[in-house]
């Protein structure tokens, strides 16, 4: 049944980590694993992961959790080409999409099952959580939107599309800072460990 979609972007090449960040260990799996079983676990339908760097370590995750995944040839070009390539492969058969980012562990199925109820009752086309008036992730994108993206500024990214359709935004209030964390370097993933350890 078509419904809500989510694409997991995995295929950066972790520049400023010094290696793959998503294959760091977090509450005793690979992060990457950490975000796709919090979507499982909301009412999304389907899951596609993107893949680019580390392609055969991050597949192996991939094929573990049993989701689809997809392969950005040109990752290098940065993450609205893999946002565009998930969205190729979902396209037929999505009514709307969230996009996650694979180093984003603290996005809870409650905050994801909070969009989608949002997106179903407001009628707006692109959605996103905000907590203390802090717009994060994940970004809900309606089907009518999806050529858009192919249109978009490599240089502005996906964001550009909810200040270009700002009209059509729906900001939901949720109570967890998570939708506003990721790790880009080891001393934060380490800091974090260390916080909860």
């Amino acid at each position: 049944m078509p419904g809500v979609c989510a694409i997991i972007l995995a295929a950066g090449e972790s520049k400023r980590m010094g290696f793959p960040k998503m294959l760091l260990d977090f509450n005793g799996v690979p992060m990457l694993e950490c975000v796709i079983r919090n979507v499982k676990s909301s009412e999304v339908n389907d899951i596609v992961v993107v893949m680019g760097a580390y392609r055969e370590e991050i597949q192996n995750i991939v094929e573990r959790t049993g989701v689809k995944c997809c392969y950005n040839d040109i990752y290098k070009e940065g993450m609205l080409s893999s946002v565009q390539c998930g969205f190729r492969y979902l396209s037929q058969e999505a009514d709307a999409v969230l996009v996650f980012q694979g180093d984003q562990p603290f996005i809870s199925s409650d905050v994801i099952n909070k969009v989608i109820v949002s997106y179903r009752s407001s009628g707006k086309g692109i959605l996103m959580p905000v907590f203390k008036n802090m717009r994060g992730h994940p970004l809900l994108v309606d089907r009518k939107y999806f050529t858009e993206i192919e249109k978009l500024d490599p240089g502005k990214g996906l964001k550009s599309l909810s200040e270009i359709f700002s009209e059509d935004v729906e900001e939901v209030s949720v109570s967890e800072a998570g939708i506003l964390r990721d790790f880009d370097t080891f001393e934060e993933y380490r800091n974090e460990i260390n916080q909860t350890n």
